[in-house]
């Protein structure tokens, strides 16, 4: 009987999502079958993320993150305004790198090209958790909004019920 019911329910709800959405894709049906079996849809698609990261890939991260931090451009202003100060003050304009600071721009020219790909690879693999946590965002409120709307049908169905007696 339970499994019969449950079967209504599930053919019930493909029709709703049918009218509403036209064709089901493989995301909604698996919605649908997981609420056939009352199964929990939420995954820790973002666990899977973390851990099949390569070495490249943490360091990646570990860069960027730290390359977009207020540590980094505070400690990084402060070596540059050594730098000038020590070439220009320290040594009286005959140091390492006098004015205009050729090897500084060097230097800044080198980390700038290093960065770039590090911080894209950073973006890219913030990308692949974001598309992950909206699918699955997606699956969960399209399940909610299933529920909400079967609950909706059978209070509706009780307040006819009880209409209809009085």
């Amino acid at each position: 009987m339970e499994t019969s019911l449950n079967n209504q329910k599930i053919k019930h709800l493909e029709t709703l999502l049918q009218k509403d959405l036209g064709r089901l894709s493989d995301e909604e049906m698996k919605i649908l079958v997981s609420m056939s079996i009352s199964r929990i849809l939420v995954d820790n698609s973002l666990d899977d993320t973390r851990q099949k990261t390569t070495f490249g890939e943490r360091i990646a991260d570990k860069i960027a993150e730290f390359g977009g931090s207020w540590t980094f451009i505070i400690s990084f202003g402060l070596f540059i305004a050594v730098w000038i100060s020590v070439n220009v003050w320290l040594l009286l304009n005959k140091g390492f790198d006098p004015y205009p600071f050729i090897l500084l721009n060097l230097l800044l020219s080198c980390l700038a090209a290093l960065q770039a790909p590090v911080i894209m690879m950073s973006q890219n693999r913030q990308e692949q958790k974001d598309r992950a946590r909206a699918k699955s965002d997606y699956e969960i409120n399209l399940r909610a909004e299933l529920e909400i709307r079967l609950l909706h049908e059978k209070l509706d169905y009780v307040i006819h019920k009880l209409e209809t007696k009085k």
